[in-house]
């Protein structure tokens, strides 16, 4: 599914670019029977409901034409949102310096399945922790930026 992904991000970021936002993210995934091709934009006012309309029929005859995605899906264009989703390395530069949330797919040699801490450095092996905790990506599900309300 990443292939798509990435054929998807490629097609749209330069025309979700012309009209003023920014292209955060691409998830294509399978909930339950459907699937679901959702495109996260973002600018530097936030997003609102006008916004995510405008991109959609902005890209929605581009991804037809381009036929990538064989199955019925369907199509979301949404905020990614104050605590956000850290899936690429361009999230994980931005958020440098910044709280993070990181959960583990099982429990690790702690007995710990999150962590919670200042992102301090990461390359293509390790995510580090300001307080000296060092963790395998391979071992991480899913990293996300926390918003301290």
């Amino acid at each position: 599914m990443a292939n798509i992904e990435e054929r998807v991000e490629n097609l749209i970021k330069e025309k979700i670019e012309e009209i003023g936002y920014e292209l955060y993210d691409v998830e294509y995934i399978k909930e339950g029977r459907n699937y679901f091709l959702r495109i996260f934009i973002d600018k530097q006012e936030g997003i609102d409901l006008n916004d995510c309309e405008k991109v959609n029929n902005a890209i929605d005859d581009f991804l037809d034409e381009a036929d990538y995605i064989k199955e019925q899906y369907f199509l979301e264009v949404s905020s990614p949102g104050i605590e956000r989703i850290l899936r690429k390395d361009k999230h994980l530069e931005q958020n440098i310096g910044k709280e993070i949330k990181i959960k583990l797919f099982k429990k690790d040699e702690n007995k710990n399945k999150e962590y919670q801490g200042i992102l301090e450095e990461f390359n293509n092996e390790t995510i580090k922790l300001k307080d000296k905790i060092t963790i395998e990506r391979k071992n991480i599900a899913q990293i996300k930026t926390i918003y301290n309300w």
